[in-house]
């Protein structure tokens, strides 16, 4: 029995992961599954499902094995060259959201950036939300971006959405309302200490945040703040332990701090937002 099989291999949502693999190799979601229990599969659908139990034993998450992931309600296409998007990362959503609730009303379309979009998930998130904005998301992969035009696409959102390759912000012209990122920050030294889905499976450029996990901050923040509106405001999502040293280098570059880091679900600081204040 597959769940068997997984929970032999320490796999945490041994049930869930067996019926939602079983359900990708007959082409049948959940409920279809139940259904189909007690037929025999055919020899195709055998070797597709016994492909899937090998990658997630050998540590391969689910949403890669499927290709996709949900985020904010939304499916994504996944590529090689794209982070899995996680829940944490919804934390960058809710603040970017209130965020603009908070600022003054523009009498204009917003435009938005994401720096280093991969997928475009929180891009593609922020437009479902504001059906009057548009959005810039960047990132220095074409493959990542190839992925999230064709997310936008999928979604209905291509009229709003655009994408440029560059490095971090450096082909993007302002003024914008909105700049979000969920940039590399993992410390190079402690990439290797990571959880194996992470590790041997995200690409390790959007992870790596340099020596002291800074090093993208560094780059990104000063080219927000150029960038922002009057009133317009850079919201970024930051490792564990991070917020102080990303909030120096915003108010370094001329961003003011209205309000605390917001907490993920484990109570983690997980993103920080500053503000370009009116002249």
């Amino acid at each position: 029995m597959l769940t068997a099989r997984f929970k032999s291999g320490r796999i945490d949502s041994a049930e869930l992961d067996a019926r939602m693999l079983i359900g990708a190799a007959l082409d049948l979601d959940l409920t279809g599954v139940i259904a189909a229990a007690s037929r025999p599969l055919t020899s195709e659908e055998s070797i597709r499902l016994e492909d899937f139990a090998r990658r997630r034993l050998s540590g391969e998450p689910i949403a890669r094995i499927l290709g996709l992931k949900e985020f904010w309600g939304l499916p994504l296409k996944l590529s090689a060259a794209t982070l899995v998007p996680r829940p944490d990362t919804e934390t960058v959503v809710e603040l970017a959201l209130q965020m603009l609730r908070a600022a003054p009303d523009r009498g204009r379309r917003l435009r938005i950036a994401d720096i280093g979009t991969g997928s475009g998930a929180i891009l593609l998130a922020l437009l479902s939300e504001l059906p009057e904005a548009c959005g810039f998301g960047t990132d220095i992969s074409v493959a990542a971006l190839r992925t999230a035009s064709a997310n936008a696409a999928r979604l209905g959102l291509a009229p709003r959405a655009m994408f440029v390759a560059c490095d971090y912000a450096a082909a993007l012209s302002g003024p914008f309302d909105l700049i979000v990122s969920n940039p590399p920050y993992i410390r190079s030294a402690e990439i290797a200490d990571l959880a194996i889905e992470v590790r041997d499976h995200d690409p390790r450029r959007a992870l790596d945040g340099g020596t002291d996990g800074f090093d993208a901050y560094r780059a990104l923040v000063p080219q927000a703040a150029r960038l922002l509106a009057r009133g317009g405001a850079l919201v970024v999502e930051v490792g564990h332990g991070q917020s102080e040293e990303v909030e120096g280098l915003m108010i370094a570059a001329g961003l003011t701090l209205q309000r605390p880091p917001k907490a993920d679900l484990a109570g983690i600081r997980r993103a920080l937002a500053g503000r370009k204040l009116p002249s």
